[in-house]
């Protein structure tokens, strides 16, 4: 359990760049997400071919590794979306509402009684998000797409929970990454009905981006997360991520100050959504049976 935490923090770290990285690229959500799916699955497969540990699955399971990916790339265009029609704090922060979607979904979908705790502590964190929100409503339609986005991320993490159970973890990765840019290929061209693009190729830096995008806040970051979710519920998962806007946000103060742009209220909010981490992870600690808690103190 212990090596599920730490393994989860060094992949909240990493996601804290993504923010980062949708600013400074400069195609589109769609393209960022479409682009950073194939990069992330091909540097994939390298990897697994070059340290022969690459399997083989069935077309059938394809299938369903690449649903994932698809929730998945889905999930991005929003996020990189909402970033880019507000800014990084505000996309970053709607984020964090993927716990309370997963609150509700995940007992509906694996069809289990609500969880009391996990929607009181999900109620802390929309009241912190509600909060941020009123500061400004020049954002409405970033915060909009963000709402989206960790709506479908939510639907990920649960889809990606059975998974782990069933498949390695970067065999996971490798085939929802692949799957997920195949799938919304056909999607692309209805996507650029709606918003369109003068060219479909990224620029000299915007290729250095998507590559240090793809490899170290995807495939690592992803496989990392993945193996987590072999000892931590999709529920702990989601809600330790909302850790995600401290690292992002003081990142976008030091390299964009957007410090600048946001008020009191938005620290406010952001310290209830700190909040619910703390007592999520508490309440973990305290429910673990002795053989799980022997493995914490190691």
């Amino acid at each position: 359990m212990k090596q599920a935490f730490i393994k989860l923090h060094i992949a909240i770290i990493l996601a804290g760049f993504t923010g980062i990285f949708g600013k400074l690229i400069t195609v589109n959500a769609g393209l960022l997400a479409w682009y950073r799916l194939w990069l992330a699955g091909i540097l994939m497969l390298l990897i697994l071919a070059a340290t022969r540990k690459f399997e083989v699955v069935s077309f059938r399971d394809f299938r369903r590794i690449s649903l994932a990916g698809l929730l998945l790339g889905l999930h991005w265009i929003g996020f990189y979306g909402s970033i880019k029609y507000s800014n990084i704090s505000v996309g970053v922060v709607c984020f964090s509402l993927t716990g309370f979607f997963t609150a509700i979904f995940s007992p509906l979908i694996n069809r289990k009684p609500f969880v009391v705790s996990e929607m009181l502590l999900s109620m802390l964190t929309l009241a912190g998000i509600a909060l941020i929100f009123s500061f400004d409503s020049q954002y409405r339609v970033g915060i909009i797409l963000g709402v989206i986005s960790s709506a479908v991320a939510s639907l990920y993490m649960i889809t990606n929970e059975r998974l782990a159970h069933a498949f390695k973890s970067e065999t996971v990765t490798m085939y929802s990454m692949i799957g997920g840019a195949i799938a919304l290929t056909p999607l692309m061209p209805v996507y650029f009905s709606f918003f369109p693009v003068a060219t479909l190729m990224p620029s000299l830096s915007d290729w250095g981006y998507l590559l240090l995008l793809a490899f170290f806040c995807t495939v690592v970051l992803y496989m990392l997360q993945t193996q987590a979710l072999n000892r931590i519920s999709a529920f702990t998962v989601n809600l330790s991520l909302n850790l995600e806007p401290v690292y992002t946000i003081g990142l976008a103060i030091l390299i964009y100050h957007e410090n600048k742009e946001l008020q009191w209220s938005f620290y406010a909010g952001l310290g209830l959504i700190i909040l619910s981490v703390v007592l999520q992870m508490l309440r973990v600690v305290r429910g673990q049976k002795p053989e799980d808690q022997a493995i914490l103190s190691n």
